[in-house]
């Protein structure tokens, strides 16, 4: 149970940090700012959360007093149980919201998100769930304010991707999309096919967050070839009249990014370091999440993308989440962006396993 004086712990740390933060020059050490400005914005909340949580408790304590008067009148005594039976019925979830904003902070789940998707099997028709896919994630983004930047595509020759990179620029962005990694399996009929039969195929999803100054990724330049070619659309439909499509392998890895969506070489080549350095930073961090794998299989938010975590059923209208065993039937619309509800779905699951394993600690 949480309380009263560590929650004056917490006051007392709000202070300190917001005097550090009002020192002539902390936004010269960014590092150390961003690191403060995280630690303020989570003190906030939990501390938003506490208030309420014990100002329910206040009230219920001044309420039950005032029903152990014995000269209280009928009406006074109704209203005054009336209002213990709202305040009881509240308390449940303000304590969880406490509890849930004091979990530690995950320093990531602030940040911008690069998303890549990839036709994975059926053939053409995965190419085009691809292509269906990244209008979900469109417009579900714009419906949020946040702002989608495409970074590199492989269009198929009848519409969709082979592959599809793209940034998505917003507020708690990877905290919202983290739950997307996967494979994402379609079951529907394709235009082409005369007979009606229903058709299954797949697209692979990666959630990755970006990488920051605070990450170190650093990329020598001797670690690294650059190859720079002329771009090109579906079918090498000539796209530039310029070499401008740039190519960077990274040598120590092996990692191979490349993009070619912009006319200049030299915003195509900050476009690529900025989905190489966000491959490495997932690399690093499911090398050592590795380590503790038995832990991270059981959580929602693993990130696992070779792992089934939703089907497209469109003959059905139906979409079933297997992670959570969450089964919508109106996939017409979640197809055009409305996941919402799915995205606070697998949330609030996280949270819960998140709960569960801290409470056990």
């Amino acid at each position: 149970m949480i309380t009263r004086d560590y929650i004056q712990k917490l006051r007392d740390r709000l202070a300190a940090v917001e005097q550090k933060l009002s020192e002539p020059g902390v936004t010269a050490r960014q590092e150390a700012f961003q690191k403060l400005v995280a630690e303020h914005k989570h003190l906030k909340k939990t501390l938003t959360a506490a208030e309420r949580f014990f100002r329910l408790e206040d009230e219920a304590a001044s309420t039950r007093a005032l029903l152990e008067d014995s000269g209280l009148d009928s009406d006074m005594k109704q209203m005054a149980e009336d209002d213990l039976a709202r305040i009881e019925e509240e308390k449940p979830k303000a304590e969880r919201d406490l509890m849930v904003a004091l979990l530690p902070p995950r320093p990531e789940d602030s940040r911008n998100t690069i998303i890549e998707i990839r036709a994975g099997t059926g053939g053409e028709e995965a190419a085009l769930f691809a292509g269906d896919l990244f209008r979900m994630y469109t417009h579900f983004a714009e419906e949020q304010g946040w702002k989608v930047n495409l970074m590199d595509a492989s269009p198929s020759a009848v519409g969709g991707y082979k592959e599809i990179i793209f940034a998505v620029e917003g507020e708690d962005v990877y905290r919202v999309l983290r739950y997307e990694s996967g494979v994402h399996r379609v079951q529907r009929v394709p235009e082409t096919e005369a007979s009606g039969r229903i058709h299954t195929s797949a697209a692979t999803v990666a959630v990755l967050p970006e990488a920051e100054d605070v990450d170190h990724i650093d990329i020598k330049p001797e670690e690294i070839r650059i190859d720079i070619f002329r771009s090109s659309g579906p079918g090498g439909q000539s796209v530039n009249t310029t070499d401008s499509a740039v190519r960077i392998t990274h040598l120590p890895t092996g990692l191979i990014v490349q993009s070619q969506d912009e006319r200049s070489q030299h915003r195509n080549r900050e476009k690529a370091m900025r989905v190489l350095k966000a491959r490495l930073l997932d690399k690093y961090q499911q090398e050592e999440a590795a380590k503790y794998a038995s832990q991270r299989k059981s959580q929602v938010g693993s990130g696992d993308r070779s792992e089934r975590i939703r089907t497209y059923n469109f003959p059905q209208n139906r979409l079933t989440d297997h992670r959570i065993n969450l089964t919508v039937y109106s996939l017409d619309r979640v197809i055009e962006g409305d996941i919402r509800g799915l995205t606070d779905a697998l949330y609030e699951f996280d949270v819960a396993e998140r709960l569960e394993k801290e409470l056990k600690a």
